[in-house]
């Protein structure tokens, strides 16, 4: 009887398992490879990106940004900065600076209630207007770290796009053709250069000629290494060299560049692991180590101290 039952509860986890699977990963993966990939890069609005019960705290962060007074030149800076971190929409910036204001706030309380606390009294005074500025200024590092992080994906991406957009060229496509075609095969491994490819794309469909959708390709990531993929593209595309040998040296020459900075970054490894060492390895090791010795003098020596007292 124990035997039937744990059968039939393995055989019920495991079809349990393989119908969520199946509903969750597999049959939306063959409709996807079935119906093939998105012809156009979709910006997702912020409500889908939060989800739905977040929406209601955009949507508040929202009104309150908009009632912050805003120079034209403070939100051509944000807006170039929020676009370089992934965020195109057009509430970006007052969700933004919403999100500066609400923080601000929040710890200006959390100051104000921990101030009974502090014994010093200058530190006292200073803590409400620190708590307020680190709250209207944190953001901006966050959006740094993102801008950075969003860049290193680029930049890693780079390798690999070009040696497709290589294949491609030398299958018969042009440039405008690899560009299209490398945003859509790559989108699920190189997400953001995907989508910045994408965008370029959609500016050559809308008009723009291709030198100057690539130099918007350059001028929102603010990338160097795709700077220089750009100036290269450009030039090639000028002087009526071959682009792919120019991509394909390029390629080479930026896996180059990372094995280098691999390298490098290899060699410091030792330097910085001296203060770790010398702080929590070092005790442990001479704890482990000269211990049971000292424990033993210790044993042996007091008795002896004891014995010439008397």
């Amino acid at each position: 009887m124990a035997l039937a039952l744990s059968i039939a509860f393995f055989l019920l986890v495991a079809v349990s398992i393989t119908a969520y699977g199946y509903r969750l990963y597999s049959r939306p993966g063959r409709i996807h490879d079935r119906l093939g990939e998105a012809a156009a890069v979709e910006v997702p609005t912020l409500d889908q990106i939060a989800g739905p019960r977040r929406q209601w705290a955009i949507r508040v962060i929202q009104q309150i940004g908009e009632k912050v007074p805003i120079s034209p030149q403070d939100a051509s800076l944000a807006r170039r900065y929020l676009i370089a971190a992934g965020y195109r929409t057009d509430t970006a910036i007052r969700v933004y600076y919403g999100i500066k204001i609400v923080l601000a706030i929040i710890l200006f309380a959390a100051a104000v209630f921990f101030r009974p606390y502090i014994a010093n009294p200058v530190l006292s005074i200073v803590v409400l207007p620190a708590a307020a500025l680190a709250g209207f200024f944190g953001p901006n590092m966050i959006l740094e770290h993102l801008i950075d992080r969003r860049r290193e994906q680029i930049r890693f991406a780079l390798p690999d796009a070009l040696d497709l957009m290589v294949v491609c060229m030398e299958a018969g496509l042009g440039l405008d053709q690899a560009i299209a075609n490398v945003s859509r095969e790559l989108m699920r491994t190189h997400k953001a250069l995907c989508e910045e490819l994408g965008l370029v794309t959609l500016e050559m469909r809308a008009g723009k000629r291709r030198g100057e959708a690539l130099k918007n390709l350059a001028d929102r990531t603010g990338e160097q290494e795709l700077r220089k993929l750009v100036a290269t593209m450009i030039q090639a595309d000028r002087f009526g060299t071959s682009i792919a040998e120019a991509l394909r040296t390029h390629s080479d020459f930026m896996r180059v560049r990372r094995r280098q900075e691999a390298e490098e970054r290899a060699a410091k490894v030792g330097v910085k692991l001296v203060f770790p060492i010398f702080f929590f390895i070092l005790p442990s090791m001479l704890l482990v180590a000269a211990g049971p010795g000292i424990l033993q003098l210790v044993k042996q020596l007091f008795p002896l101290m004891q014995s010439f007292g008397q």
